[in-house]
């Protein structure tokens, strides 16, 4: 008898022990949890000129909402837009809107009407080789070398991806089509541009300022070795003729090779993709990006409170 009675103690210690168990149990996977603006988990393409920063909101995000996963996924500009329209992926970052044509053919032939959130604005840096003696460069000597004319200041141009948006940019400023064969060439990261321009003092790298700015470890021991150039505006007067690409000048629109930031959503429908677009164009994502160095959409507001006596 005494045996039993120990046996079924046990048993009923077990299974109180298994009901807790069950209560503290914690939260189920992102994966598991049915996907809403603040739950559940997505992917996100995400344009490589900006991963840096993308990536630093995405960290915040995930540690506020506990139940939220969002996966980056870097890549080019066009390779972006490629998986956008074959429906490989339905949230993307990109350092350009759409344009009538593009917003019609995702109207009328896919039946989607995407979402687009201005979120903020950055810049294209051109760099140089640490050593060489001037450190500004003249915007219309880059875009003569891409149509195609030599200059004896610029032997190199240095891309960071050929279907970069960064390619993209400077190409419709110059106004081509197509690069030139000669004298202008694309690596395949902004760690190899970078790398390039250090070993290469005629050359001049053109990269997005997101990778200076928020550098990863394997391109922090570059750039001693390198120097972000000066461009000349000729909107501003001549005291202040060449423009570093720094927050100020971003911002007030001196510096003259700027983007706008969108978030774009192809979704349809309320999901993690529109709870993050809120977050980076909220008060939290635009502190983010002020504090990266780049140019949020809307400057964070700061209360300032005034007391009578001082403490």
């Amino acid at each position: 008898m005494n045996m039993k009675k120990t046996i079924f103690f046990f048993a009923i210690i077990g299974l109180f022990l298994m009901s807790i168990n069950g209560c503290t149990k914690k939260p189920s996977d992102a994966s598991d949890v049915k996907e809403t603006a603040v739950a559940g988990s997505t992917t996100i393409l995400v344009d490589e000129t900006i991963f840096p920063l993308v990536e630093d909101v995405a960290i915040l995000f995930e540690n506020e909402y506990k139940r939220a996963k969002v996966t980056l996924i870097s890549k080019s500009e066009t390779e972006i837009i490629q998986m956008i329209q074959e429906d490989k992926s339905r949230i993307a970052v990109l350092a350009k809107t759409l344009d009538s044509t593009e917003m019609k053919y995702y109207n009328n032939t896919k039946k989607v009407y995407p979402r687009i959130t201005e979120f903020g604005k950055d810049a294209l840096a051109f760099i140089g080789n640490g050593s060489i003696a001037d450190s500004t460069i003249v915007l219309n000597d880059v875009l003569n070398v891409l149509r195609g004319n030599a200059n004896s200041k610029i032997k190199t141009l240095v891309f960071d991806n050929p279907n970069s948006s960064t390619v993209r940019e400077l190409k419709t400023l110059a106004g081509i089509k197509e690069l030139p064969k000669q004298n202008v060439f694309s690596v395949h990261s902004n760690k190899e541009v970078v790398k390039y321009v250090t070993e290469n003092k005629g050359a001049i790298g053109i990269i997005g300022i997101n990778w200076l700015l928020q550098p990863s470890n394997d391109l922090t021991a570059y750039l001693p070795k390198i120097q972000v150039l000066a461009v000349e505006n000729v909107k501003v007067n001549e005291k202040n003729k060449f423009v570093k690409p720094n927050q100020t000048n971003i911002a007030d629109g001196s510096y003259p090779v700027t983007r706008k930031l969108y978030m774009l959503n192809f979704q349809g429908s309320t999901g993690l993709g529109m709870g993050f677009a809120s977050y980076i164009a909220g008060q939290q994502g635009q502190r983010i990006i002020l504090k990266s160095g780049l140019v949020p959409k809307h400057f964070p507001t700061r209360q300032v409170s005034v007391r009578n006596e001082v403490e």
